[in-house]
């Protein structure tokens, strides 16, 4: 099997998830079939619990795995399904030695990081990378930290076994006083990196220009790597150019060289995709609660790309914290959308968003919790005017209830709805016009849903529920007359590709446009 180990260096944030998903996407569109995993260092056994304020985004599988926001990155650059499985973290790892310890597994022996850890870890990598021509592992953390050690053991432990490829990810800052690109930074990571016994094959270094040829000689010199195996990774404008800008380097191609390979890469489609001109822009209203931190809705942002090369409307995303909204912030806008979150804060002026939208007809999308909160702003629209969330408040008219199942539930981790279900869709909806079919599979994280005691009432004064769950779920709820007002129980942003955006999200910047127009 054939392993190519992403590791990065200096600081966090440098970009590694963007790297690994480029390499990824220029050896598949060498007809490779490949496969990418990421390793969290962190004793979380997985992201479902996590503040978004912590980690960014919780991203959800089609397995209803919660995982990092990087997992999102690589399904939409590879235009795939991942599992829970491609995600490794170190409390899955140490739960599962211990339940191996505790079952006695280990035959009495005393159990150790080194091998019971590192054997465990490169057990799953290689499960996962079982029927694939590359597996790309992206170590999240930066080499130094404690937490990373055992993972990059196990990686020079399995370059020993395998065919291996290191990549280390670095930073190379250019100081305003000087205006000198400085190595210094990538020097300092590649040693440390090797003293884990890992000597990497090949070095990307982030930078805000191009890496100048007298860097790269510099950096080869102290690092032990050719020259030509000093890539560049530049700011860009646009993530999904990076695997252009690395396959210009010819990264690819240098990579499979070392398995002993030649083949080209073929990335016309891609490029064809993201190179698109704009014809014009609309401005969305995106009313969330964690808007300090906009990795937070990164797979929303993402969606709004992709729709935007299809349909030549680049989209301007207004971020807007929901507690200090005001009526002016929604005048000029050509759309509005509430995402999916949890807890009380914001919510009511999130409601008075929706009553904007609804009144104005300003084309308007509510996400899961979006979805409720519409819910419950026609309800009271329509005479209940105590209609809350239980989730919110207790209340005498609670058209928003915890699920049934969920009720006897105390753990907070994977408990939720979580994952992809069946939605079937009426055929005379918006919502099927724009999917173009009856049966839909799409990925939930929620523990609320519409109250059942409440669908007559809401159905017989205009509200129309145009995709239901086959137990008979309320999934999507419609007005009519309206030029676009769809909330979904579900999440479409997890589910939207470079190559195959969200049908809703195309219905939502469509509408935008024609507002502009």
């Amino acid at each position: 099997m054939r392993y190519i180990i992403v590791t990065g260096g200096v600081l966090s944030g440098l970009g590694k998830g963007v790297t690994t998903a480029s390499i990824a996407k220029i050896l598949q569109s060498m007809r490779y079939k490949v496969t990418v995993i990421k390793i969290d260092p962190y004793l979380n056994v997985d992201a479902g619990t996590m503040s978004p304020f912590e980690h960014g985004e919780v991203f959800v599988l089609h397995d209803g795995g919660e995982v990092d926001l990087d997992l999102g990155n690589y399904e939409r650059f590879l235009n795939v399904d991942l599992t829970r499985d491609h995600n490794i973290t170190t409390g899955k790892i140490y739960k599962r030695v211990i339940e191996k310890e505790r079952r006695g597994d280990y035959l009495g022996k005393t159990v150790q990081p080194i091998p019971h850890l590192t054997d465990e870890i490169k057990s799953e990598i290689r499960i996962v990378g079982e029927n694939y021509d590359f597996t790309v592992i992206e170590v999240g953390g930066t080499v130094g930290d404690i937490e990373s050690m055992p993972f990059l053991e196990a990686g020079r432990q399995l370059s020993w076994e395998e065919d291996v490829v290191f990549v280390h990810v670095t930073l190379v800052p250019s100081l305003d006083v000087v205006g000198e690109q400085k190595t210094k930074p990538t020097q300092h990571s590649v040693k440390k990196l090797m003293e884990t016994g890992i000597s990497p094959h090949m070095i990307v270094c982030r930078s805000k220009t191009t890496l100048l040829e007298k860097t790269k000689r510099k950096i080869a010199l102290f690092c032990n790597v050719s020259e030509d195996h000093v890539i560049s990774n530049h700011d860009v404008d646009d993530i999904y150019t990076v695997p252009l800008l690395l396959n210009e380097q010819k990264i690819g191609e240098k990579i499979i060289d070392k398995f002993g390979l030649r083949r080209k890469p073929n990335l016309e489609r891609w490029r064809s995709i993201i190179s698109k001109k704009y014809e014009t822009e609309v401005t969305l209203a995106m009313i969330g609660k964690y808007m300090d931190l906009h990795d937070s809705y990164i797979s929303i942002g993402e969606a709004l790309r992709h729709c935007s090369y299809y349909t030549g409307a680049h989209v301007n995303i207004k971020w807007l914290e929901s507690e200090s909204i005001k009526k002016e912030d929604l005048e000029d806008v050509d759309g509005i959308l509430v995402p999916g979150g949890f807890g009380v804060r914001g919510t009511e002026e999130k409601i008075r968003a929706i009553t904007y939208a609804r009144e104005k007809k300003i084309p308007f999308l509510g996400i899961c919790l979006g979805f409720q909160l519409a819910t419950i702003e026609y309800a009271r629209s329509i005479g209940l005017k105590n209609a809350n969330s239980m989730e919110f408040a207790e209340t005498d008219e609670p058209v928003i209830d915890l699920l049934p199942e969920q009720k006897k539930i105390k753990n907070m981790g994977g408990t939720m709805r979580l994952g992809a279900y069946k939605i079937i869709l009426d055929e005379k909806s918006t919502v099927y016009s724009l999917y173009k079919s009856k049966e839909i599979y799409e990925r939930h994280r929620h523990r609320y849903e519409v109250n059942p005691e409440y669908i007559d009432l809401l159905t017989k004064n205009g509200v129309r529920f145009t995709g239901k769950s086959e137990d008979g779920r309320m999934e999507v709820l419609e007005l009519e007359d309206y030029p676009f007002f769809i909330g979904t129980q579900y999440h479409p942003e997890f589910t939207s590709r470079v190559e195959r955006p969200s049908p809703v999200f195309m219905g939502l910047v469509k509408a935008m446009g024609r507002k502009k127009s």
